[in-house]
């Protein structure tokens, strides 16, 4: 592992020009392009959210492994890059046949890195962009980000909902996709189901929970945005499921199956 850090460590310093065109591209403008954005660089709410779809849709596809990315990388805070035993050429295929219509256009490459831009829906406007780029000879670097909000109309922040704890960690239910199948009963309930275990029902706004035909006790109640499940993260140990920390990443196992995934904090 530590001969994999040093190998992303040392494309960072590769990638740094490319990740500022990257997120330029798609876009026509008289204004001179933007420098590449810095950890400090703040991203629309709407294109960190499709980066972090993307990213655990690629994760599952390419099987990668989330790893922090190069400080080299003056990527936003919404970034996600994955490590891949896999090489570029075969893995842009892969990830673009994966994400279909939402690639806007087709591969670009410079040098031995290449970037796709993606919208959050087919056909939609760019939200992020994805980067490849070799580490080994049978190994490689995808880097997943947010295109940088534009400086004269930033986002603005989206209000908590209600009944989430600040400071805590949440995942949304679409975000489980792969390891957990969440279910929309109505009325505010949802069911969780992970592999062969027992299946969890939870109301939004209440602790407590059906699990099979017994009862628990969750960490925190379970909240929704009006569409989505928004659980708490600790919450999912009540499925029997573990997550281990990757950066400011988690990667959730339930059971053999697993995926990478940015908790929300409100």
């Amino acid at each position: 592992m530590c001969q994999v850090l040093k190998a992303v460590r040392v494309v960072g310093l590769g990638l740094t020009g490319l990740l500022g065109g990257a997120g330029a591209q798609g876009t026509t403008t008289n204004t001179p392009t933007p420098a590449a954005p810095t950890k400090s660089t703040p991203v629309a709410a709407n294109t960190a959210r499709t980066a972090s779809s993307v990213a655990v849709e690629i994760s599952g596809t390419v099987k990668g492994q989330i790893v922090a990315c190069p400080k080299a990388l003056k990527v936003s805070a919404a970034a996600v890059c994955l490590y891949v035993q896999n090489t570029p050429s075969s893995l842009r295929p892969l990830v673009r046949g994966k994400l279909g219509a939402r690639a806007l256009g087709d591969w670009k490459t410079s040098g031995q890195a290449s970037s796709l831009l993606v919208s959050d829906t087919p056909n939609g406007p760019l939200g992020a962009f994805v980067l490849l780029a070799p580490l080994t000879a049978n190994e490689s670097l995808v880097v997943v980000d947010a295109v940088q909000a534009p400086a004269a109309s930033a986002a603005p922040r989206p209000a908590t909902p209600a009944g989430v704890v600040k400071g805590q960690p949440y995942v949304l239910g679409r975000d489980l996709i792969g390891v957990v199948n969440v279910t929309s009963l109505g009325g505010g309930k949802f069911r969780l189901n992970s592999g062969g275990g027992l299946p969890l029902t939870v109301t939004v706004g209440q602790k407590s929970a059906q699990l099979g035909s017994g009862t628990v006790e969750l960490p925190l109640a379970p909240a929704s945005d009006g569409q989505n499940l928004i659980f708490p993260l600790a919450g999912l140990r009540s499925l029997g499921c573990t997550f281990t920390p990757a950066g400011t990443n988690m990667t959730v196992a339930c059971g053999s199956a697993s995926v990478g995934l940015r908790p929300i904090v409100f």
